[in-house]
């Protein structure tokens, strides 16, 4: 590609493709590069019921799909399966490096998302993809009759526990505290069912397996002391996400943990990147705030190349 772009968007989550489309509708050569298929993490997710205007809910998928298809309208252009290896400044503008070809680029915007975060505890890496799995939508299928372990207490850990009684036997979810992080009305709607058992107070210290599968997981209680051995057959984490930030280490400002710290305008520290999204230190990580941050990322980054100020 030839021409200069003039908003390259890195993610193809409901933060970059929103953000494609206010690009591109607004008439500015847009490009998003993306390193699987655009959706970014709620393609993964089975059901959502809280972006405004969809009382019934919606897959998580499919909302991936009608987005990249209503920015791709608009004449967003996608290079999908492209892993962005290097941003750096270029004359006042941005050169992104991506599967050994070279972009040049006025304005950039993050929107690289989160990957989830691992317990770290003996077994995990050994049944990675054999009883450990970090998204519910993906492999609870494989779990049918049988009986499976949920680690964490926010939203994400209640949500896909319930989608897992779908398929497993019994399904025990574990919180390391007393009581649980997630929105009242989704614990009301776990505890009602029947397929779950809690465990709280309880810290896995270690995934067992037999037969090179996943066959316990071991508790203990907060103060370390022996608790149980659950007898499962898979082990769902759900503890919370990791920023994907290390391309901007070099250019922006980061908070502590590694988020992309940005302003009310989702500006970086360096003039003319921006960021949006779960990659953000905005404290709220939803489908409806990602989008949010999308639109305002790219209505700045089009005020920013009208003001004339990037010279490419």
């Amino acid at each position: 590609m030839s021409d200069i772009i003039d908003i390259a968007i890195i993610g193809g989550g409901p933060a970059g493709l929103t953000a494609a489309l206010y690009g591109a509708r607004a008439r500015a050569n847009t490009v998003v590069f993306e390193t699987a298929l655009p959706g970014g993490q709620i393609i993964t997710t089975d059901w959502i019921e809280n972006y405004p205007g969809m009382p019934e809910g919606l897959n998580g998928a499919r909302i991936g799909e009608l987005m990249h298809a209503h920015a791709e309208k608009f004449g967003a252009q996608f290079r999908t399966f492209a892993q962005v290896e290097k941003l750096t400044d270029e004359s006042g503008g941005f050169r992104i490096e991506a599967d050994d070809e070279s972009y040049l680029a006025r304005t950039v915007i993050l929107a690289t998302g989160a990957i989830p975060r691992k317990l770290g505890i003996a077994g995990e890496a050994e049944y990675t993809g054999r009883g450990v799995s970090w998204c519910a939508t993906c492999d609870g299928a494989l779990y049918r009759g049988k009986t499976v372990a949920v680690v964490g207490g926010g939203d994400a850990a209640l949500e896909e526990a319930m989608f897992l009684t779908k398929f497993a036997e019994r399904v025990h979810l574990v919180h390391r505290r007393d009581e649980f992080r997630a929105t009242k009305c989704i614990q009301e709607r776990c505890f009602a069912n029947e397929k779950i058992e809690l465990h709280l107070g309880r810290v896995p210290v270690e995934i067992v397996g037999q037969a090179g599968k996943v066959s316990a997981l071991v508790l203990e209680t907060a103060t370390g002391e022996a608790a149980e051995t659950l007898e499962v057959q898979g082990v769902f984490e759900f503890v919370g996400v990791h920023p994907n930030s290390d391309l901007v280490k070099d250019l922006a400002d980061l908070a502590d943990g590694g988020w992309v710290m940005v302003d009310s305008s989702m500006g970086t520290s360096y003039a003319g990147l921006y960021a949006a999204g779960d990659v953000t230190n905005t404290p709220l990580k939803q489908v409806v705030t990602a989008a949010g941050q999308g639109a305002t990322a790219a209505f700045e980054a089009l005020r920013y190349l009208d003001s004339g100020v990037c010279p490419l």
